[in-house]
């Protein structure tokens, strides 16, 4: 499993012209899935996602997690997070999980997210979507359940 990580200030999802979801302060995560994922790498991933250490303490200091800080939570799949620009001009997406059965996995993940006390909001799956954030820092991420 592999997400792109982005502190907001605030995000929206919008699908036909129509905003499908939005947060304020908190975390927009583009969540890719790969052929071998388990549920192993959605918890492991998910337990990095939301005590990641990126948001500002009163120092100043990035030292605080989304949990700490009560901050919302934006999940949006995006397969091409798995594209592999190593060969030509053409990203190759091998690594990324069939559309079956990366909606499961999204699903579980979001199944699990559930069952923490973080507002959350999500796209939709297999949907040609815009999202329209707002970056905070720019902090930007990457976690790799594989690394």
């Amino acid at each position: 499993m592999r997400i792109v990580v982005q502190k907001v200030k605030k995000a929206e999802v919008v699908i036909d012209e129509k905003t499908y979801s939005s947060i304020g302060h908190g975390i927009a995560a583009f969540v890719g899935i790969s052929r071998t994922d388990t549920i192993t790498d959605i918890k492991y991933s998910l337990e990095k996602l939301i005590n990641l250490r990126i948001f500002e303490d009163m120092e100043g200091k990035l030292n605080l997690s989304l949990l700490d800080v009560k901050g919302e939570l934006l999940v949006v799949s995006n397969f091409t997070v798995y594209g592999d620009t190593k060969k030509g001009r053409r990203p190759s997406y091998i690594e990324s999980a069939s559309p079956e059965d990366a909606e499961k996995l999204y699903d579980l993940f979001l199944e699990e997210l559930s069952k923490y006390s973080i507002p959350y909001e999500t796209g939709k799956f297999r949907e040609h979507m815009n999202v329209i954030l707002e970056n905070d820092g720019p902090v930007t991420l990457i976690i790799n359940s594989k690394d």
